[in-house]
């Protein structure tokens, strides 16, 4: 069994099932969630540049992506995933 840092077990048939296709389980784990968190970044960034450009009140954006998504989420407009299904 293997217990990933944030309490995700797999167990022993699992990663025996893992290990036929992949060399190093962990490593595909943080290349797949790198691999996610970019996509979800570029949705986020291609659906709210617009917007940001339509906004009147926005005079500047930020340069940086990290300082986008900062300025984005904070936003009163900005909501979750979470946030939006509950809607």
């Amino acid at each position: 069994m293997i217990i990933f840092p944030q309490g995700i077990e797999v167990s022993e048939t699992d990663v025996i099932c893992l290990e036929n296709d992949l060399i190093n389980i962990e490593g595909w784990v943080q290349e797949a969630l790198a691999g996610k968190i970019n996509n979800c970044k570029k949705r986020m960034l291609l659906d709210w540049h617009p917007r940001l450009l339509d906004d009147p009140d926005v005079q500047s954006l930020p340069g940086t992506e990290e300082a986008l998504v900062s300025f984005i989420v904070n936003r009163p407009e900005y909501l979750s995933r979470r946030d939006r299904n509950e809607d």
